[in-house]
């Protein structure tokens, strides 16, 4: 999510297409949602104009929101962009119009948390960030967005040994596995907020933590959490779980354990997205969280890179 070479597009003709791009897609999230009047209106120029004379009134009676008006403004000016395409923006974008207004929790913050904010009008849309000062960064020129610090208890160089360690702790199995106040199972975010705790999440964006150098807390436990939230969901329908940087060994194997291919439904670019139904409405998800054969393939992936010759010496997660 930050500003470094795996994240962010700042060439200047490429940026400032797909930030009009992001902001035509933001527009129309306001025309479909039924904020702006009439089907003329419907192109940046003329919201634009709106914004300059206080933002109009739909026909619905909502006009946009504060942060809404925000978001296109920052993307129809801004030369720096997220990393995301504008494909990979589009698979998420569809399930936000379908869904909205609807719980979305992001994993980091960055450049692009005012658009999943801008394109969830009335829903509630919180970001969780591990990096203080990035943090404070995001928030300073974004007040609107609602976030929180968290804390992750792993780091990157770990991930082959949580692969191969966690089915030994009885806390980390599906079955068995929560996360409020585990503190045995290292992959169990556990002292997250309430607010986060007490929401049932119909979607998830891991897009975050860092993950692309040793010492990173890595993606791990956002997406074995992730797949704890899904898994415990009471109400109705699934789980949408859109995982980042699948393209990296890590986010690759630990989707595969346990987001689960077979809930795998669109891949676009290195952007995954996930059905995960609740294991209160699909008895088929109890047990293993994708079958008792994954573990043992993935790990023995990680031991057969991590002893070739070109990999020796590295840790798993570098291992593109």
């Amino acid at each position: 999510m930050k500003n470094n070479n795996n994240h962010w597009n700042s060439i200047p003709g490429k940026s400032l297409f797909i930030g009009a791009a992001l902001s035509g897609l933001i527009a129309g999230a306001l025309f479909t949602s039924g904020f702006i009047g009439s089907r003329s209106e419907n192109s940046l120029f003329c919201l634009l104009a709106a914004v300059r004379n206080g933002g109009g009134t739909a026909a619905s009676g909502h006009s946009p929101t504060p942060i809404q008006l925000q978001a296109i403004l920052h993307y129809a000016t801004s030369h720096v962009v997220p990393l995301l395409t504008l494909g990979e923006v589009t698979v998420s974008y569809d399930v936000l119009k379908a869904r909205a207004p609807c719980n979305f929790l992001v994993f980091g913050l960055g450049h692009d948390s005012l658009m999943w904010t801008s394109l969830n009008p009335r829903g509630k849309t919180v970001f969780l960030e591990e990096d203080p000062k990035w943090f404070q960064t995001v928030l300073k020129d974004s007040p609107y967005l609602k976030a929180h610090m968290v804390k992750y208890r792993t780091q990157l160089s770990q991930a082959d040994d949580l692969l191969s360690s966690y089915r030994s702790e009885r806390l980390c199995s599906p079955s068995d596995a929560y996360l409020r106040g585990n503190t045995r199972c290292r992959l169990a975010l556990e002292s997250l907020p309430d607010e986060v705790n007490e929401t049932e999440w119909d979607l998830i964006m891991i897009d975050g933590p860092r993950g692309y150098f040793a010492e990173a807390p890595g993606r791990m436990g956002a997406i074995f959490s992730a797949a704890v939230m899904a898994r415990n969901r009471k109400g109705s329908g699934v789980t949408h779980v859109f995982l980042h940087n699948v393209d990296r060994k890590v986010e690759k194997a630990f989707a595969e354990e346990f987001l689960c291919r077979k809930y795998l439904v669109k891949a676009v670019g290195r952007l995954w997205h996930f059905e995960i139904p609740s294991a209160a409405n699909n008895a088929s998800v109890a047990g293993s969280p994708c079958s008792k054969y994954q573990y043992s393939n993935y790990y023995q992936a990680f031991r057969a890179s991590d002893r070739s010759s070109t990999t020796r010496g590295r840790c798993p997660c570098q291992i593109r």
